[in-house]
């Protein structure tokens, strides 16, 4: 039997546990996921009848494979595609037509955390929820994990770790493993630059009527970075009401992120209702918010530290290794990692 860790549950890993559930019969997959849920940044809340992706808010279809994974290979029941344009706004909140894409922007009607519950339900691996892996160990030639309960799991053939850069830099910083391969591959990490976001979820109980599904500023010159239209995807949000998922810019969200969420909502919501043009927006009748400490990677990983991981069978895979902010492009990336550990294995 080939046993395999994975540490993170995010839409990488999930794509990588699925391509080996399938290509190594023989292999034993166990994922450890801090969270209670899966898929990492590709996040998902319902209140009510109201469905709404707090983080990433889309998959685009700019990769073929993930876009044959989504649409023929997994169970496409449910997914849903955004069909309204994104504009754009300045720093003194103008909005202009400005980024209507012709490539498909999906979802689910249960949420874009389906894609790793699809993904991994069509496995045998063993999800491990709420277990954070604190250190790393290398045996010999396999690896184990200790989770900050004191439980270890283990031992395996080969071991993913698909947190962000800053988290999986830690982990290789505290791991017990005497090598100067770990050290280059944490080095690596830990230059990757992150922005940070601080989100809020506006919920009224009234339409909104504009052409758009989002608004983006991208010069980054305005308190908020992005507006989108939650209601623009099917089985969403109900009829006569509207859901906004409003994005601070990262300067701001870095210098607000640990100041009274209330009041941070508050001001998102104000700074709304004046790009909007609509006074309304500025009293939600519900909120929601979510500060994302490492949401998007600018750049990606030094690939040759990655490289050389992989020949001690640890392997990175996420955005930042992909080397783009995108969540097909995590998945892509996924498919990839997966592959690759089963051609060695």
């Amino acid at each position: 039997m080939t046993r395999i860790g994975v540490v993170g549950a995010g839409a990488a890993a999930a794509a990588a546990t699925y391509v080996l559930d399938g290509a190594v019969p023989s292999a034993e997959v166990t994922v450890l996921e801090k969270s209670r849920g899966v898929c990492g940044r590709a996040a998902t809340r319902r209140r009510g009848d109201v469905t709404y992706d707090y983080g990433a808010n889309y998959v685009k279809s700019d990769d073929d494979r993930v876009v044959e994974l989504l649409t023929e290979t997994l169970d496409s029941d449910g997914l849903v595609d955004v069909t309204e344009p994104i504009y754009t706004f300045d720093a003194n909140g103008s909005v202009s037509e400005g980024r209507d894409a012709d490539e498909h922007k999906w979802s689910y009607r249960q949420g874009l955390t389906q894609i790793a519950k699809r993904l991994l339900g069509e496995t045998d691996a063993t999800v491990e929820n709420s277990t954070r892996a604190e250190t790393l160990v290398r045996d010999s030639q396999q690896w184990r994990v200790v989770d900050t309960d004191g439980g270890e799991w283990g031992p395996f053939d080969a071991l993913l770790l698909n947190p962000p850069a800053p988290q999986s830099a830690e982990l290789l910083r505290d791991a017990e493993w005497d090598s100067e391969v770990r050290d280059d591959l944490a080095e690596a990490a830990e230059a990757v630059p992150y922005r940070t976001i601080w989100t809020a979820v506006l919920g009224y109980e009234f339409e909104l009527d504009r052409p758009y599904y989002a608004l983006v500023n991208p010069d980054r010159d305005h308190e908020i970075g992005w507006i989108a239209r939650e209601e623009c995807k099917d089985g969403h949000v109900p009829d006569g009401e509207s859901v906004l998922v409003v994005q601070a810019n990262p300067e701001w969200s870095v210098e607000r992120y640990d100041d009274d969420p209330a009041e941070n909502v508050a001001d998102l919501a104000e700074l709304t209702a004046d790009v909007l043009d609509d006074g309304r927006l500025a009293d939600p009748a519900w909120t929601d918010h979510q500060g994302w400490r490492y949401a998007l990677p600018d750049e990606g990983v030094r690939r040759g530290a990655v490289d050389d991981a992989a020949d001690a069978d640890l392997y990175a895979l996420g955005d930042w290794v992909a080397g783009e902010a995108r969540l097909h492009a995590a998945l892509r990336n996924g498919l990839d990692t997966g592959e690759q550990v089963a051609y060695s294995l």
